[in-house]
């Protein structure tokens, strides 16, 4: 319920920041315009999401012959979450990861990586199975398509402010905007909207352990899957870029701490300790 309403703040957080922005600009025919243009899109990269990653990254979709114990597996826990079956594929990488996708329930994939399947045992693997599957069942393909539309609109407004600076506009026939109106519209309103989008992302993932554990029945075995993982992607890095980073189970970006303030996933260290809290 806590990550729940916390995401649920940052979005309207960044609902008021685009109406600020608006306000603050004056031109409503922009606003749309931009909102528009940002909803498009963002709804199409979330309605052909699974398409786009599931190439990019040349996963192959695995029958119930190909991997039989894993198919098992992903259906049992689908049944338990109350959830269609979804599709499962096959990342042809050494790092071990996994993430899912699809934009409903009924439209699901869930990935693994070849690295994931040696890593694991059966449990620590059914509790990432679990984690993933809970991702579709709170719909966060949805609510990540909603923050990266608000952001979207964000900075494409920031970006109008900047042109209307450089030219002159003006936000109506009385007044222009003031300077430090120009300067949190073209710096500071684009980095808060980043940064609230993170956040959601990172509120997500321990809505995602949360749920995960309760469906698998093992907080323990996902908190297990979590080390080992971080550990051995750290020696195996993944060839994933920023845009599709907050897709898997572990982020596989490394950076500095200042890199970890702009990171989609919480710590680590943060998920195991709150999942073995669970147990207790």
């Amino acid at each position: 319920m806590s990550n729940t309403l916390k995401t649920t703040f940052l979005l309207a957080l960044m609902t008021a920041l685009v109406l600020w922005i608006g306000q603050a600009l004056g031109g409503q025919q922009g606003m749309v315009i931009a909102l528009v243009m940002a909803a498009v899109m963002n709804v199409g990269s979330w309605w052909f999401s699974d398409r786009i990653v599931l190439t990019m990254y040349r996963a192959r979709e695995l029958s119930q012959a190909d991997a039989p114990e894993l198919w098992a597996t992903v259906h049992e826990l689908a049944l338990s979450a109350g959830m269609p079956m979804p599709r499962l594929y096959l990342v042809p990488s050494e790092s071990p990861n996994a993430f899912a996708t699809g934009r409903s329930p009924s439209h699901a994939a869930v990935a693994v990586t070849e690295g994931i399947l040696r890593l694991l045992n059966r449990q620590e693997l059914r509790g990432v199975l679990a984690h993933e599957l809970s991702h579709v069942k709170n719909r966060d393909t949805l609510i990540s398509a909603i923050a990266a539309t608000l952001a979207g609109v964000i900075l494409m407004v920031a970006r109008m402010a900047q042109f209307a600076a450089l030219f002159g506009g003006r936000r109506d026939d009385r007044q222009g905007a003031s300077g430090l109106e120009l300067l949190v519209m073209v710096i500071v309103a684009p980095l808060a909207a980043m940064l609230i989008q993170m956040a959601v992302s990172r509120s997500r993932e321990y809505q995602a352990d949360a749920t995960g554990a309760q469906i698998s029945h093992g907080p323990h075995d996902l908190a297990s899957a979590l080390e080992k993982i971080a550990t051995a992607s750290g020696r195996i890095p993944l060839p994933a870029g920023p845009a599709t980073a907050h897709l898997w189970i572990v982020n596989p970006l490394r950076g500095s701490w200042i890199g970890n303030l702009f990171s989609t996933h919480p710590p680590v260290e943060e998920r195991v300790r709150r999942l073995r809290a669970m147990a207790y």
